[in-house]
């Protein structure tokens, strides 16, 4: 999974409108399409955006490598208690604790 659709994952687990998570993260919108369509990759500046705001720090360590660690309170958005189930497949039979 590209960094794009990370972003994307945790931008529909926290049922954010596109310009919600702009404006959470000061990422302009037409950035935030692009990285969406596949067309960019975030650069660093844009993941500290992301993973700096309150809201998204428990997927920081999910983002920047793949891995959950629930018990350090860091989790991917399949395991995130208003995420979508069906995101991650292969997480479905993991325990969050």
């Amino acid at each position: 999974m590209t960094l794009s659709e990370k972003i994307k994952a945790i931008r529909k687990s926290e049922g954010l409108s596109k310009a919600k998570f702009c404006e959470f993260t000061n990422i302009p919108l037409s950035t935030l399409d692009k990285y969406e369509m596949g067309k960019f990759e975030p650069s660093g500046a844009t993941l500290m955006k992301i993973t700096q705001h309150p809201l998204f720090i428990k997927y920081t360590l999910w983002l920047m490598t793949g891995n959950a660690a629930p018990e350090a309170g860091q989790i991917s958005p399949a395991l995130s208690p208003g995420g979508h189930e069906n995101i991650f497949n292969h997480l479905k039979d993991q325990k969050a604790g």
